[in-house]
Order: structure tokens, then C-alpha cells, then sequence
């Protein structure tokens, strides 16, 4: 699967380069992402702004990687979708269950609060 990875401070921002995506890419996207749960560097951004259509198994697969991230306590948020895609995840009832933002950088602060949070509710825990 064609996809662009930049890496940030707290994030990587990975970029979806196809404009269908299919349940054999979101497979494998799963494969490329789970390695980075072990890195230093956990949480991802998933940027679907090229993609205009998508399975409902590739959204399904998209909704279970996302819980996955948040159970090892890492953030999973898929920013830019476009008005058909966000329709479509919409009508299925799995838009509801993603943490989308319009943007990147809105999706930055969603992992940057996510972060505080994880480390007060850490903080709390050791107490």
C-alpha cells in the first residue's frame, strides 16, 4: 500500500495515497502501523485526504486499528476526509466511533491532549 510517513514530535502523520481504499489495503496499513506501538514515537495521525471511496470492511478494519491504538495507550486519529468518504463512514454508523478532526494540525491537539491526559491519569495511578 502506497502511503507517505512523516514523522513528528509526538506523532507520525501518515498519508493514505490512493483514492479507493480497499480491506486488503487497510490489512495492509495494519501491518505497517503496528510496529510503530513499540517505538518511542506511538501515536499516528492518519491523513485520508486523497482517499474519495472506501470499503465498509477497509472502515471496519480502520475503526478496530484505532481501538487497538488506544488499548496499548497510543492515539489513532484519521483527519481529511472527504465529504463523500465522511458521508459514507457516516451512513454505515462508523464515524461516530473514529476520532476524526477536518485537519492535521486539529488532529495534532487531539494528540497532544490525549497525551497530558494518559500522563495525569498515569500520574494519578502512582499515587
Amino acid at each position: 500500500m502506497d502511503v507517505k510517513t512523516s514523522t513528528k514530535e509526538k506523532f507520525h502523520a501518515i498519508s493514505v495515497a490512493s483514492e479507493h481504499l480497499t480491506a486488503n489495503m487497510a490489512a495492509s496499513l495494519h501491518q505497517q502501523l503496528q510496529p510503530l506501538l513499540q517505538q518511542d514515537v506511538r501515536n499516528v495521525v492518519l491523513n485520508m485526504e486523497q482517499v474519495a471511496a472506501l470499503d465498509e470492511d477497509a472502515a471496519e478494519m480502520l475503526v478496530k486499528l484505532q481501538q487497538h491504538f488506544y488499548e496499548q495507550n497510543a492515539s489513532f486519529v484519521v483527519c481529511s476526509l472527504q465529504p463523500p468518504v465522511e458521508e459514507f463512514l457516516d451512513k454505515t454508523d462508523l464515524l461516530e466511533l473514529m476520532n476524526v478532526t477536518p485537519t492535521e494540525s486539529e488532529a495534532w491537539d487531539i494528540v497532544q491532549m490525549e497525551e497530558i491526559e494518559r500522563e495525569l491519569l498515569g500520574d494519578e495511578e502512582n499515587l
